[in-house]
Order: structure tokens, then C-alpha cells, then sequence
């Protein structure tokens, strides 16, 4: 399983690589460049799944 993701923010195109928890879904994220808070889009459970470059852990499972 990859706990290692880029999220990209959609507001200034920022990306910073983030190590994303095992255990939930992570459903806020804050730009550290530009600080909009991120939020999952409709139909993705976390922001992973929304602006990251790979889908959140249990996502993983859920496709294996």
C-alpha cells in the first residue's frame, strides 16, 4: 500500500507530498502555500481521492 500522495491544490496549483493516515479518511486539508481548505469532491470520500496523485488507503484496499 502507498501512504504517499502529492496533493495538488485546484486554487494555486501548489503540490506538496503528504503521507495520508491508514485508519480514515482524511475529508479537510489546508494549502500550506495559499491556505484554501480543501474539501473531498462530490462522489470522493477524501481529499486524497479528489487532489491527490494517489487514492487514500482504504481506497487502495478497496480496489485490490
Amino acid at each position: 500500500m502507498d501512504l504517499q500522495s502529492t496533493i495538488t491544490c485546484p486554487a494555486c496549483q501548489v503540490a506538496k507530498t503528504e503521507t495520508m493516515p491508514e485508519e480514515y479518511c482524511q475529508v479537510r486539508y489546508t494549502c500550506t502555500a495559499c491556505g484554501t481548505v480543501l474539501k473531498p469532491q462530490a462522489g470522493d470520500c477524501c481529499v486524497f481521492c479528489s487532489y491527490g496523485s494517489v487514492p487514500c488507503p482504504p481506497k487502495q484496499l478497496e480496489n485490490q
